[in-house]
């Protein structure tokens, strides 16, 4: 807790022009806050949430009723809350009735559940992205606005003090007008061997937990975490890890979106995906390339799941190239500009991240209540972090179409190609509705 109050303390002084505070208007005042997905990312808000003096939790919804018991010792222990225990997040909201719900759950239940739960006249924080297809994202906007609620996305990088640094470096004209940026992920890896399926572990409702997806066998290659590999349930790694640098980009430009998007792929390394009642492997790409184009100036996403990225001397971020050089805002390498004329040295700033897991959801949280005591939009809110989970949506609708498609970004609307235009919602499972 010392640490964690000297990080605050260092990094909200760093923020004094952004003019919000960590402990909001009434200090005394603690929300009823619930948390839907209750395992280890869903536990690490909500630990942030207790550690700001801001929350008493009033219940966990989880699939895995034994995910849902540790959880709830673990916050007896951090704060002596005995929060009540659910596997249906829609009992959870008619009986609680929680002030604000903090949703960590698989991208494929990231909408329904905000929506719920702002028609509850709860306020959310939702993990990244909005939604698993772009016509779910535009109704937890809708479902947002209706509700008047603050409703808070998980772009954490928005946020983080070297992220804002480099920012408005960028935005200052010290890099000159930039016409490309590359926003990428790399990483080692290799063929995939496929993992046996498996009973439902005890106390689990797999029904539940797939939800309005597809239900797959068990196995434990897709839960717990691996789920972020199977389009099912999610939009692999540019939906996951792409919708960060993605967003970088809409924030650095301000536009609602590109006007053409073409992107391709494969698992040439990693094989053929496998599904059968014995045994799968993930069947998301293990490389992509996604070309976004602006008004102004050319994007493109790229990810790699083999060879590593030893060549240069960054494996994730963004690359803004101006005229005047390259600047890479990057996660535990800070940010670093690469001027044209070398004689003028290069300019560097380190990263402040909260360890141990090297992101900023204090800071976030700390926005997310101080946007509520303020009535104002928070930094990640609904509408704009929907703009940027629409790229790698946008990036993924063009791999399985198979062919680039053209976007209005004012309209939200694919032109001229009813087709693709279908892959913008898909077909619900079972008693699941689709919104609207």
């Amino acid at each position: 807790m010392t640490s964690r109050r000297h990080f605050l303390s260092a990094t909200t002084a760093a923020f004094a022009a952004s003019s919000f505070h960590i402990f909001g208007a009434d200090p005394a005042k603690k929300y009823r806050t619930a948390l839907i997905g209750s395992g280890w990312w869903g536990m690490n808000l909500l630990k942030e949430a207790l550690a700001s003096g801001r929350v008493k939790v009033c219940a966990l919804c989880d699939a895995h009723e034994d995910v849902a018991s540790n959880a709830g010792d673990d916050v007896n222990g951090l704060s002596g809350d005995d929060p009540k225990l659910y596997k249906d997040y829609r009992e959870l909201l008619e009986k609680e009735k929680p002030e604000i719900v903090i949703i960590a759950t698989p991208d494929h239940w990231h909408a329904l559940q905000t929506i719920a739960a702002c028609k509850a006249g709860a306020h959310v924080l939702v993990e990244k992205p909005t939604g698993h297809t772009i016509n779910e994202s535009k109704a937890m906007v809708k479902a947002a606005r209706e509700a008047g609620v603050v409703v808070q996305v998980g772009l954490h990088r928005r946020i983080g003090p070297h992220h804002v640094e480099a920012m408005n470096f960028l935005k200052s004209g010290a890099v000159g007008k930039v016409g490309m940026v590359r926003a990428f992920a790399i990483s080692k890896g290799g063929a995939e061997v496929p993992k046996p399926n498996s009973k439902v572990p005890e106390g689990m409702d797999w029904d539940m937990w797939c939800g309005p997806a597809p239900m797959r066998p068990f196995n434990t290659k897709l839960h717990p975490g691996g789920w972020r590999h199977f389009l099912d349930y999610a939009n692999g790694t540019m939906g996951d890890w792409g919708v960060h640098w993605l967003d970088q980009v809409l924030l650095w430009s301000g536009e609602k979106g590109p006007k053409k998007v073409f992107c391709t792929g494969g698992r040439n390394i990693a094989g053929p995906a496998v599904l059968n009642d014995t045994e799968q492997t993930t069947d998301a790409p293990d490389h992509q390339m996604a070309t976004f184009e602006f008004e102004q100036f050319t994007a493109t996403w790229e990810h790699r799941k083999f060879a590593d990225n030893n060549n240069e001397k960054h494996k994730i971020g963004c690359y803004f190239y101006g005229e005047k050089g390259v600047l890479h805002i990057g996660w535990r390498d800070g940010w670093t500009f690469y001027p044209v004329n070398p004689k003028e040295g290069e300019k560097h700033g380190n990263h402040q991240l909260q360890e141990p897991d090297g992101h900023n959801i204090a800071l976030l949280w700390a926005d997310f209540i101080d946007a509520i005591e303020k009535k104002r939009k928070p930094v990640a809110d609904i509408e704009s972090a929907h703009r940027s989970s629409c790229l790698p949506m946008l990036g993924m609708l063009s791999y399985k179409a198979g062919r680039s498609i053209q976007w209005d970004a004012e309209k939200e609307e694919i032109v001229g190609d009813a087709e693709a235009s279908k892959l913008l919602s898909r077909e619900y499972r079972g008693e699941w509705k689709y919104p609207v």
